[in-house]
């Protein structure tokens, strides 16, 4: 087989595949790499400097001498045709030394900036770096923090062609193993053309029913390594600055990287307001919609009064009244999520004060219907996912339509319905209200309290088999 004439044959001469002939002796070697992910300097200081060198050597001593004395670390023998194109398309630079031997040096280009703050996952006190697109620097952030052999990686390569380095890292002693073996065969079957992020992956692990997600992505390496040390999986994929943490529990979501650089009385307290935030995010629009539709006798007559007062001239129901005024909303959120960040967050601002005062003197809505949407909605960005985020939109349509229907009986029905979903949720066969159904006294010293460590706390018994963890 010719493989220069394959290769140029398959890619159909593309401007960016480089093919350099030298003919040394009796023997020719041909040189391919790719220029725009190949380092150029590194082929010429640590390839073509050392071939000018040579003289005199046999076909054998030349291929050893050029797999001994290459100044690299990363050079393979290649024996088929498939595994050079893999090479080739990762950054190596092929030599082919008589189209018969074929080595593979590294020569990668560093096509992605260093590590930078993260951009959803604020912190106050932690550290301030973040996951970028490489996966070596990835793992990089990870080992610094990790200093310990047991952290082993088990790679995959998915995607019919991206061929996307997928990563499984674990701390052996620490996480069951059948959690890593379950894990490995969900992604051995994952059958796709291409994986261009992480989140690619979540349809393929995540076949729970629940609206709420049973993934967790982040971007910081603090809160990643925390989650190793607890007897969980890290999902690292090339090209994405998002690393998946399996499984995850409905309560890792009202968690976050800060909780652990404080006071635990502060971080309790910071822990309860976004219970109660996701509390009013789901039911404060339903409530109101059944205390002015269906419930009116249970306010107070001054409040009563000065609800119809404002309602008077809305020609709406408080239900279509409140489904127009969330739908403004998420309009306006998905606006300034798209808009350029050079315009800022003006025009959402701008459009938000202007449109709702302007509905106002217009009769459209009333002024508290706007109050309820307007804390529904910033108690719901209180939590980071923005997955946790879409799911509490749904849960709040829910209850809303129930609660226009049967008043506060379908509020009742909503939160009935929601416990269910949640309660019914499985994050790779673990129990998603985990460590609350089933109950584990041990563990809600972290749950939505943080109580102060002992000296000496349990792991997780569901995740880890070590059974003592440090301070």
């Amino acid at each position: 087989m010719n493989y220069v004439q394959k290769i140029k044959e398959e890619s159909e001469n593309a401007d960016d595949y480089i093919y350099k002939d030298i003919k040394l002796n009796d023997n020719i070697i041909n040189i391919i790499n790719i220029e725009t992910i190949t380092s150029s300097d590194d082929i010429n200081n640590f390839i073509l400097k050392k071939i000018s060198f040579l003289e005199n050597l046999q076909t054998n001593d030349l291929v050893n001498y050029l797999y001994n004395y290459l100044p690299t670390t990363s050079i393979n023998k290649i024996k088929d045709y498939d595994t050079l194109k893999d090479k080739l398309l990762n950054g190596y630079t092929i030599l082919i030394i008589n189209n018969k031997e074929i080595l593979a040096v590294e020569t990668r280009r560093n096509l992605t900036s260093g590590p930078r703050e993260t951009d959803y996952e604020k912190t106050i006190l932690g550290p301030k770096d973040a996951f970028i697109e490489h996966y070596n620097t990835n793992l990089g952030l990870i080992r610094r923090r990790i200093k310990n052999i047991n952290l082993h990686t088990k790679s995959f390569s998915l995607g019919k062609y991206t061929k996307t380095k997928v990563s499984l890292l674990y701390l052996n002693g620490i996480v069951k193993k059948e959690l890593v073996n379950k894990i490995s065969k969900k992604l051995q079957k994952i059958n796709i053309d291409g994986i261009i992020d992480s989140n690619y992956l979540k349809k393929y692990l995540n076949t729970s029913k629940s609206l709420f997600p049973t993934l967790k992505s982040t971007e910081r390496p603090d809160l990643a390594s925390e989650a190793l040390l607890e007897g969980k999986v890290l999902l690292l994929v090339d090209n994405s600055p998002e690393v998946l943490i399996l499984p995850t529990f409905f309560i890792d979501f009202f968690h976050t990287s800060d909780d652990y650089y404080q006071k635990s009385i502060n971080a309790s307290f910071i822990r309860l307001i976004r219970l109660i935030a996701f509390i009013i995010a789901i039911f404060l629009p339903a409530i109101y919609v059944a205390l002015t539709t269906h419930n009116p006798d249970s306010m107070p007559i001054n409040l009563l009064l000065s609800f119809q007062s404002q309602r008077i001239s809305v020609p709406f129901p408080a239900f279509v009244e409140a489904i127009l005024m969330i739908i403004a909303f998420e309009i306006l959120r998905e606006s300034d999520i798209r808009i350029p960040s050079t315009m800022g967050s003006a025009v959402s601002i701008l459009g938000g004060l202007v449109l709702g005062d302007a509905a106002v003197n217009a009769g459209i809505v009333s002024p508290i219907m706007i109050i309820v949407v307007a804390i529904s909605a910033i108690s719901g960005l209180l939590i980071q996912s923005i997955e946790a985020i879409n799911s509490i939109r749904w849960y709040r349509f829910l209850v809303i339509i129930l609660s226009s229907i049967f008043g506060y009986y379908g509020i009742f029905l909503g939160t009935i319905l929601i416990l269910t979903n949640l309660s019914d949720a499985k994050s790779l066969d673990k129990d998603y209200l985990y460590p609350f159904a089933p109950i584990n006294f041990q563990e809600q010293e972290d749950g939505f309290l943080k109580i102060s460590k002992p000296k000496v706390k349990l792991r997780n018994p569901i995740l880890s088999n070590n059974k003592v963890r440090g301070k």
